[in-house]
């Protein structure tokens, strides 16, 4: 019998200073983990966030190309009847808007659903606008009557996509 208690003399101190080092050490090393990970959270926001504003720059330049008035002033009406010019509208805002299609990885589901939402109407004001004119009618006149419409309604397609862009980069600051 004391056999075993002069084992346990130096078996119960060392398990006792085995387990409370390996609890120091667990804590220490999840602790240093936690660190770890914070740090590299901020790399990635430091990397992440130029990129996403980046992203909002182009997507809020890709809505002002695609205004109904950006359109008309920028696109060479002469000479062109209103389906071609149609045509031209079409193709200038489908072109923009594959230029810019990787940016949605960057925004929220709900932006990019507002931006993309935003073409669309955009487009179907262009068609409601050419199939509103009279057969050979010219790009001058679907111009006019264009802007017309565009001006008769409370805001633009465009305008509601950008504030609703600016709304979002602002909670980022």
């Amino acid at each position: 019998m004391t056999e075993l208690f002069e084992i346990l003399k130096y078996i119960l101190p060392a398990l006792i200073v085995f387990f409370t080092s390996y609890y120091l050490l667990r804590s220490q090393l999840k602790h240093q983990e936690k660190i770890k990970s914070k740090e590299i959270s901020l790399r990635q926001q430091q990397v992440v966030t130029p990129l996403k504003l980046q992203a909002y720059e182009r997507l809020s330049l890709f809505l002002e190309r695609i205004s109904p008035e950006s359109l008309i002033m920028r696109l060479n009406r002469e000479n062109k009847s209103a389906r071609q010019f149609q045509a031209d509208l079409l193709n200038t805002i489908r072109s923009e808007y594959s230029h810019n299609v990787s940016q949605q990885i960057y925004v929220s589901g709900a932006c990019w659903e507002i931006i993309r939402s935003a073409k669309e109407n955009t487009i179907k004001l262009i068609n409601k606008t050419a199939d509103s004119l009279p057969k050979g009618a010219n790009a001058q006149a679907f111009s006019t009557v264009f802007l017309t419409t565009v001006m008769e309604q409370p805001s633009t397609p465009s305008k509601i996509a950008l504030d609703y862009l600016k709304k979002e980069v602002q909670q980022y600051f």
